[in-house]
């Protein structure tokens, strides 16, 4: 299976998200226990990386991934959608069984 994808949208939202941060800043993509299906998705810009994360670059901008959510990612695709119910960032997870309507949590 593949490592984690970032779409050229989401490239371009990190990049204007974190203008304002230190060099080396990026977006944090984790999964945690909780949420109504079972794990939820922690999105947050992150100063830098942490020793063992990977790290997924693509047109300057920078998306980290801690070595405990990499297996629960592995696949996936981050993108950046602007729809008339609101913006967000949306990870496109192969390996989610389930999810609940909002998308923010799944189960495996």
């Amino acid at each position: 299976m593949s490592s984690v994808g970032l779409t050229a949208a989401a490239a371009e939202r990190i990049k204007a998200v974190v203008a304002a941060e230190p060099a080396g800043a990026g977006l944090r993509v984790a999964v945690e226990g909780g949420g109504c299906s079972g794990f939820q998705y922690e999105i947050a810009v992150d100063k830098a990386a942490k020793a063992d994360d990977l790290i997924i670059e693509r047109d300057g901008a920078k998306l980290f991934v801690d070595p405990v959510s990499l297996p629960f990612l592995l696949g996936s695709e981050v993108d950046w959608v602007d729809e008339l119910i609101g913006a967000a960032f949306k990870v496109k997870n192969p390996n989610a069984k389930t999810s609940c309507g909002c998308g923010v949590s799944f189960s495996v």
